[in-house]
Parts: C-alpha cells; sequence; structure tokens
C-alpha cells in the first residue's frame, strides 16, 4: 500500500457522482459502492478522512428558484438532499467495516451528531470517517463553501474536489477540443478568470487560510489514493 503524504484531509464530491443518469436513479448502488471502497482504502492507509458531500442528485437549491420557490426554502432542500446522501455513504461505509459518523449543521439528532468542530477533530484522531451534511446550515453557501470551511475548522491539510473532469480546464472540456488544462494556478488566478469549478467564497475562504485545493478527475482508477499519495493528478490550487 502507498504511503500517505497527507494526514488528515477533506474530500469532497458532488451529489451527481452518487447518482446514474442512464438508469435515473439519485442514488446508484454501483456508484455508490465504487466511492465508498476508495474513501475506505484511503481511511485503511491512516488518513483522517473528513467528507463534505452535495445534494444536487435529488435537488439543488438553484433549481428551485428556477421553479418559483424561494432562494431560502430551496438552499434548506437542498441541504436536506445532503442528509440523505450522506447516511447513503455512512450504511455503506458501515457494511464495508469503516466506522463512520455523520455530523449535521442542522439539528436533527435522531439522524445524525450536530456539527462540533472539537468532536470532529477527536472522531477522526480516532481514525473514524467523518461526513459533514446539511451544508454550512445556512442559504446562499455552496457545499464548495463548506469543504472550504470544514477544512479551516478541523486543521485539514488539503482539499481534494473530485470531479468528472481531470482537472482545471482555461474553458468546458467537454465542449471544447482547445480546452487547455493547468497543472496549477494560484487562487488569484482561479477568481480572475472565474473559474467555476468551485465558487468565488470557497477560493477566497481557501485563500485566506491558505488551504491547498487539488481538483482531479475521480472516475480515473485509484485516484482519491494517488492524490493522497501526493502523486501527479490532477489541478492543484495554492
Amino acid at each position: 500500500m502507498m504511503p500517505s503524504k497527507f494526514k488528515r484531509i477533506i474530500l469532497k464530491i458532488s451529489g451527481e457522482i452518487l447518482g446514474s443518469r442512464e438508469e435515473g436513479e439519485p442514488i446508484h448502488a454501483k456508484s455508490l459502492e465504487n466511492i465508498c471502497s476508495e474513501i475506505k482504502a484511503v481511511s485503511d492507509m491512516g488518513v483522517e478522512v473528513g467528507l463534505v458531500v452535495g445534494g444536487g442528485n435529488i435537488f439543488r437549491g438553484l433549481q428551485g428558484s428556477d421553479k418559483g420557490i424561494d432562494r431560502t426554502t430551496g438552499d434548506s432542500m437542498g441541504m436536506l438532499a445532503t442528509v440523505i446522501n450522506g447516511l447513503a455513504l455512512m450504511d455503506r461505509l458501515e457494511k464495508m467495516g469503516s466506522v463512520v459518523r455523520v455530523q449535521s449543521a442542522i439539528p436533527m439528532d435522531k439522524l445524525a451528531e450536530p456539527y462540533i468542530q472539537r468532536r470532529a477533530i477527536r472522531h477522526l484522531e480516532r481514525g473514524r470517517i467523518v461526513i459533514f451534511v446539511s451544508g454550512t446550515g445556512n442559504p446562499y453557501f455552496s457545499t464548495d463553501t463548506t469543504a472550504a470551511l470544514r477544512a479551516s475548522e478541523i486543521s485539514a491539510e488539503i482539499i481534494l474536489k473530485a470531479t468528472k473532469v481531470d482537472g482545471i480546464y482555461d474553458k468546458d472540456p467537454h465542449k471544447f477540443d482547445d480546452a487547455v488544462r493547468f497543472e496549477s494556478l494560484s487562487y488569484m488566478d482561479c477568481l480572475e478568470k472565474r473559474l467555476s469549478v468551485m465558487d468565488s467564497t470557497a477560493f477566497s475562504l481557501c485563500m485566506d487560510n491558505g488551504m491547498p485545493i487539488l481538483v482531479f478527475d475521480l472516475q480515473q482508477k485509484h485516484s482519491i489514493r494517488m492524490a493522497v499519495a501526493g502523486e501527479k493528478i490532477g489541478t492543484i490550487v495554492k
């Protein structure tokens, strides 16, 4: 097993990664199995893993605005979607033998622990995987911002942002054949070029706290393990 370069990480995954468009399932058994086996493998390497998951496979706040739903209400619905995803990840990881805790920014003691910074750190120190759900608990903030906030609060060494592309490009590589991939970028580059991999609030928070972000393709085999081992993968923002 490859050695890890990092002791404590925040892994940010989108809700869409858990679903299957082809089969129309918001949470697809095979997708869930694949991502959880990667997370478990990294945890078994001795890496302390905090996980932030989005809810876009079920409901996204901005989508609600298009349907006439108030933005604040829509964002609350989106935060509840992240809880569903977090519980699905917890269930699968526990069946694989991992010890997991779900912490919610919105109190719901029947389903999850409340988010308490010191308790989260203690869980991590004891080798438990901690899944952070409900975003920041506030509307108008994305789960990217949640990842930046939680990473700073728990003193993570890096944010690993798992996507469906192999890094950050100057334009959408799915639409433009001449899109150029960056190997590394500064926070200011991302803000000035308006690169849409993370929102400006998340980038600004990482810049203020010196938190590096590695953007990589989750669909590449063993990509999370390669990322924590410090292998050349994706685009680093620092």
